[in-house]
């Protein structure tokens, strides 16, 4: 006899994602109203279908610069809606930074970075651990 209990694996399947193509679309028209500097947001679900991002909400007082988006945390809504952060980078890259990654560790399920020239390839999604996951878009 054991005095020790064998615990079970749990292993938690990521959600899968989604995103409307309307909000898509105002991600990127909004990096580029913002180019050269970084635009920055929270993604937010619809109230029926929970994995469903439907709207960006806008934080008072974000400050943008040409390699940063500082959001002001403390201006958030009390939303629990919001899932996750979106923010823009001003190259044509969309690989997450330092300070992104420790932002998507202390905030949300679901990040997403838009890069040059802000269009269908050139955006990613990543984990609340910086890996890159998958977004449908409907």
């Amino acid at each position: 006899m054991s005095f020790f209990k064998q615990k079970k694996k749990i292993t938690s399947k990521s959600p899968s994602w989604k995103i409307t193509k309307e909000c898509l679309d105002l991600i990127f028209e909004c990096a580029k109203s913002n180019f050269p500097h970084e635009f920055g947001g929270l993604l937010r679900v619809d109230d029926t279908k929970k994995d469903t991002i439907t709207e960006i909400v806008l934080i008072p007082g974000t400050i943008s610069g040409e390699s940063h988006a500082i959001f002001q945390m403390h201006m958030r809504p009390i939303d629990f809606q919001i899932v996750g952060t979106v923010h823009s980078h001003p190259a044509p890259f969309a690989t997450p930074s330092e300070a992104d990654l420790a932002l998507f560790g202390k905030y949300g399920k679901i990040h997403i970075i838009a890069a040059l020239p802000y269009s269908g390839k050139s955006w990613k999604a990543y984990d609340t651990y910086g890996k890159e996951c998958s977004i449908e878009i409907v």
